[in-house]
């Protein structure tokens, strides 16, 4: 995983620019150096040519808001009540 692919994570909402207009989606999937984007779009012609999905460039996303990310569990020390 490269250093650009490490500051993104399912859920997180990005920005991005396809076909020249400014979009914002949800990071489904990561893949080796970028992810699958759901997004929303006004533009029949966009809808019918991506169906709300598209692939980016992990490059070519910019955070909007992080998603928030499971703390790790502590390990509990389990104690024998006698």
């Amino acid at each position: 995983m490269s250093a650009d692919q490490a500051k993104f994570h399912v859920g997180d909402e990005v920005g991005f620019k396809l076909e020249g207009s400014d979009f914002t989606g949800f990071i489904d999937k990561g893949y080796n150096n970028s992810f699958l984007i759901t997004f929303e779009s006004s533009d029949p012609e966009i809808i019918d040519k991506y169906h709300n999905k598209v692939v980016i460039n992990n490059k070519q996303l910019k955070m909007i808001k992080a998603a928030p990310q499971p703390d790790p569990e502590p390990e509990e020390d389990e104690e024998d009540s006698k």
